[in-house]
């Protein structure tokens, strides 16, 4: 499938974007599950027509299970940059705490080269911790580990040559961290679930924010933006270097029921192939998954009419410059990932880009 859409955003406009984590259950209609490597080739075929679409990212987050296709980002990345020529590369988050950030900045610096100045890396701490016994990290360390991984990747990016000394690697003298990167730096988000603490550091530290609002009322997490933007004035960050993204759980189909019916089973799957302990399950109805998709809650499934009213009540709460959707859950068959794609790009994205533009004018003048 190939389209050609005009729907880019301009620079400075409101950005677009949809991400992945892979995840690998049996699709709960016809009981099949895809392979690993069928996974990844639909994760490359999805960021090519994203790219194809016009919309503006395409991240790919990392994990370390058999039933997620994707622990190595970079590579995923890499191979999506050969088959697109604009769309911006992100990771989804990586999990700072157990990478080794000069590791991390080298293989994203390599990215940036090969896909002409496309990549960025949005960090956390991650809400799954199989990669801290894997990589042999003390989870008791979480909290430390990612706050030294996080000032040594920002020290990286800032000098070819680092010294450095720090509490879980060996130190660093004199050491040539290559290659650079095309762009004169590169983008670092830092992605946050509701801890204050980490809007404060990502204020601080003057990196950009991805508020990860998977439930619930968007109004709970509008106090992260404002301590976003709070902390960085006190740090003396100007305000137009400081970018608040949001990523949600999505879907858009046609119409409000079609996206529902799509999505509900998909849903599920997810919640309780993924999300669930084992020996639990998410008793989660259809009245439930319908509660969750009302205008004033956060997973964004509906039509396209509905997806638009979502994303700017959302941007008067937090003034966001980027939208992001998690769509291809639960086994979630390619053909409906790529048609909500397509709708996304065709009739959400301009109609959003032009309203927020059309605002921001009439606060000008």
């Amino acid at each position: 499938m190939t389209i050609q859409n005009n729907a880019a955003a301009l620079p400075g406009s409101f950005e677009f974007g949809v991400y992945t984590l892979g995840d690998i259950v049996p699709d709960p209609v016809t009981g099949q599950a895809v392979s690993q490597q069928r996974r990844l080739q639909d994760i490359v075929a999805a960021a090519k027509l994203a790219d194809e679409a016009g919309l503006d990212v395409f991240g790919v987050g990392e994990h370390h299970r058999l039933d997620f296709a994707v622990s190595s980002v970079p590579v995923v990345l890499a191979a999506i940059s050969q088959v697109t020529s604009r769309i911006k590369l992100a990771s989804t988050t990586m999990v700072l705490g157990t990478i080794d950030p000069v590791r991390l900045f080298e293989d994203f610096a390599t990215l940036d080269l090969l896909s002409e100045g496309r990549a960025e890396i949005m960090a956390g701490r991650g809400a799954f911790t199989e990669s801290f016994p894997l990589f042999g990290y003390d989870l008791n360390d979480y909290q430390q580990l990612f706050a030294e991984n996080l000032a040594l990747l920002q020290q990286l990016g800032e000098h070819e040559t680092v010294n450095w000394q720090g509490s879980y690697r060996p130190p660093l003298k004199d050491a040539e961290i290559s290659p650079r990167p095309l762009q004169p730096r590169l983008p670092l988000w830092i992605g946050v679930g509701g801890t204050p603490a980490s809007a404060e550091r990502a204020g601080r530290l003057g990196t950009g924010m991805a508020i990860a609002i998977l439930s619930g009322r968007p109004e709970r997490f509008k106090h992260l933006a404002e301590l976003y933007r709070q902390t960085a004035a006190e740090a003396g960050r100007s305000p137009e270097s400081l970018k608040v993204a949001v990523t949600s759980h999505g879907y858009i189909a046609k119409s409000s029921k079609q996206a529902l019916d799509d999505f509900y089973p998909y849903y599920l799957n997810y919640l309780n192939g993924i999300m669930a302990r084992p020996g639990t399950e998410f008793r989660f109805t259809r009245e439930d998954f319908e509660a969750y998709t009302q205008p004033g809650e956060a997973l964004a499934v509906g039509s396209p009419q509905q997806i638009i009213e979502k994303i700017l009540y959302q941007h008067e709460l937090f003034g966001h410059v980027r939208f992001m959707a998690q769509m291809d859950v639960g086994g979630m068959p390619f053909s409906k990932v790529a048609s909500a794609i397509e709708l996304l790009a065709a009739e959400v994205a301009p109609v959003v880009r032009r309203e927020i533009a059309r605002k921001k004018s009439s606060s000008l003048s």
